[in-house]
């Protein structure tokens, strides 16, 4: 991939790095053979990122061009936004903390280029802060408040404000960068499009297993979409790609949504995109929701402190209580009496000001119906695990326990169980949803949506085998196609 160095004015430029273009901000604004490149990667060095600045418009028309812009837009706001800083103290505070255990000061300002800081001892935080807002020179300002360092501010440094005895550093990191980028981005094929798929190995409850990510990945290759894995510290490389597939459990208090609103900002596609997991990943929402459009579903109550007294005479008992942010039969519970019901309620709200009651309905099995792009993909009966009232649960050893799998053909499933799905997740958007239903004689609960559904080798698959990914790949591939066309007009 071409590297281009585009800068306010070149003659002000004061680093030469061996083997890269520098161009001037203006040239590559306006000279139809930088809009006519394919396969650029735009280093954006201009003085200011000011908004409609000659610095913005760069990253700007380098992401409409299909180049690959560092920094991005999105990295350009979320510089400016105190919101996003404030979550970087958050998600670093650990290692922000060990880097300046010994540093005497209230104030401390962090100079970071290409990932690296002159003294060794901050390149473990400085490679952080690159990855997290990939641009080439970051400036970010510590303060000690409370005891406690803290992130106060992230901004670019203009090249000019590089201090001269840094410069051979500087040049010597960006030479050691630039040399590294052809082996980390070289590719056996030039692929139509780049996809990553955020992955987290030690997530207990992941949706996908191994076997099922390299069916996507293989999947992927077979329309020419080069799918690679990425983690939780690869969040700045998403503008490197044209779309972001979560295998990750998602939340909206998680890295994971951090990840989808991103990639949404930079342009990607993005499944699952954060408005699928916002909605989906709230019970409270999805109860409202579901009654303002009459679908049938459990007797639900939301629970506050001023009604907590009414679930014994509105759902009685058994009941079941669930967190709002519940997932993978984790944070939900059963009272069988009023003592258990007290004690879950007393739990649950004090996590959270409002939760769900509803009424247990025994079943041997839940339906779940796996959608994407409002069409059916598969049909899962899930049994309950081995003598107990949810599909997976954990011991006292901590050990999880699941249920059996049975997987139908779409045609061979009851057609009310497939519509009532369907019905139930359009009302969140077009994303890849996983609709579980109980069925109680002939009648049919909805019980909710799920976004980033389990989507394991060996289990979902079961029917339709490769054709599942190449499936869901071909809708990715749909998106990306009307993407390039909607900005080529």
């Amino acid at each position: 991939m071409r590297a281009l160095i585009v800068v306010s004015n070149p003659k002000h430029w004061p680093l030469h790095i061996p083997g890269v273009e520098v161009v001037p901000a203006r040239s590559y604004l306006t000279d139809p053979k930088y809009y006519a490149m394919r396969g650029v990667r735009v280093f954006n060095l201009c003085r200011s990122y000011r908004y409609q600045s000659v610095g913005y418009y760069v990253s700007l028309l380098a992401a409409a061009r299909g180049h690959k812009p560092l920094p991005s837009i999105a990295t350009i706001e979320d510089m400016k936004s105190l919101s996003i800083v404030r979550l970087v103290s958050e998600d670093l505070e650990e290692l922000i903390q060990g880097a300046f255990t010994h540093h005497q000061g209230d104030r401390f300002t962090l100079s970071v280029y290409f990932g690296h800081n002159l003294a060794k001892r901050y390149d473990r935080l400085s490679w952080r802060l690159f990855s997290l807002f990939q641009a080439p020179f970051l400036r970010a300002e510590f303060t000690r408040e409370n005891g406690q360092w803290q992130v106060r501010s992230i901004s670019p440094i203009p090249a000019k404000e590089i201090p001269q005895t840094h410069h051979p550093f500087v040049i010597e990191r960006a030479t050691e960068y630039f040399a590294e980028q052809p082996s980390r981005l070289s590719k056996r094929w030039v692929p139509r499009y780049d996809m990553a798929i955020l992955v987290n190995p030690d997530d207990e409850t992941r949706p996908s297993n191994d076997r099922a990510i390299n069916k996507f990945i293989r999947a992927a290759r077979r329309l020419d979409i080069d799918a690679e894995v990425i983690q939780k510290d690869d969040y700045g490389a998403l503008p490197q790609f044209d779309a972001l597939f979560l295998r990750e459990t998602t939340a909206v208090n998680h890295h994971t949504y951090r990840f989808a609103r991103r990639a949404w900002a930079e342009g990607l596609v993005v499944v699952d995109d954060p408005e699928s997991i916002a909605r989906c990943s709230n019970k409270v929402y999805l109860a409202e929701l579901l009654e303002r459009h009459d679908i049938p579903k459990p007797r639900t109550l939301i629970v506050h402190r001023d009604n907590r007294e009414s679930v014994l005479h509105a759902i009685g008992l058994p009941c079941v209580l669930k967190k709002p942010d519940s997932s993978a039969s984790q944070g939900v519970f059963k009272a069988e009496d009023e003592a258990a019901l007290r004690d879950h309620i007393d739990h649950l709200l004090e996590e959270s000001d409002l939760i769900i009651a509803q009424e247990f309905l025994p079943t041997s099995f839940d339906w779940r119906v796996g959608v994407f792009d409002r069409k059916p993909l598969y049909v899962c009966q899930y049994y309950m695990a081995p003598r107990h009232w949810k599909i997976q649960h954990k011991d006292g050893s901590g050990r999880t326990h699941y249920g059996k799998a049975h997987t139908l053909a779409i045609e061979n499933a009851p057609r009310s169980v497939v519509a009532a799905a369907l019905r139930a997740a359009n009302l969140i958007g077009d994303g890849l949803y996983g609709v579980d239903i109980k069925q109680v004689g002939r009648k049919l609960y909805v019980i909710e949506v799920n976004d980033n559904p389990s989507i394991d080798a060996g289990v979902e698959d079961d029917v339709l085998k490769d054709d599942l990914y190449d499936a869901i790949m071909r809708i990715f591939l749909n998106r990306l196609e009307q993407g390039k066309e909607a900005r080529s007009r």
